[in-house]
């Protein structure tokens, strides 16, 4: 049975949002600004370190980290000076 798992923050000014789908094969889906900038469809080992730009000036690449496991999805938003990683937040919809 598939499942969808919502995830967001704001980071230097922009929104970043993720969508994690799982089921038999899992799929996680980046929107920024509410634009598609990522998407895959995840292996056996359930993990993806996604790189996304955002719109500044000059742009900036973060890196989503999102785990696709059974009931308990998760998403980090991994800074590009490899600062500590952020929790994105889970969202209800």
């Amino acid at each position: 049975m598939r499942r969808r798992h919502h995830f967001h923050i704001d980071h230097l000014g922009h929104s970043v949002s993720v969508t994690v789908e799982t089921g038999h094969s899992a799929v996680v889906d980046v929107l920024v600004d509410g634009k598609e900038t990522a998407r895959v469809v995840l292996g056996r080992e359930r993990r993806a370190a996604l790189p996304v730009g955002l719109p500044t000036d000059p742009p900036t690449t973060v890196t989503v980290r999102a785990t696709a496991d059974p009931g308990a999805p998760r998403c980090l938003l991994v800074p590009a000076d490899e600062g500590d990683p952020l929790v994105m937040a889970p969202r209800p919809y």
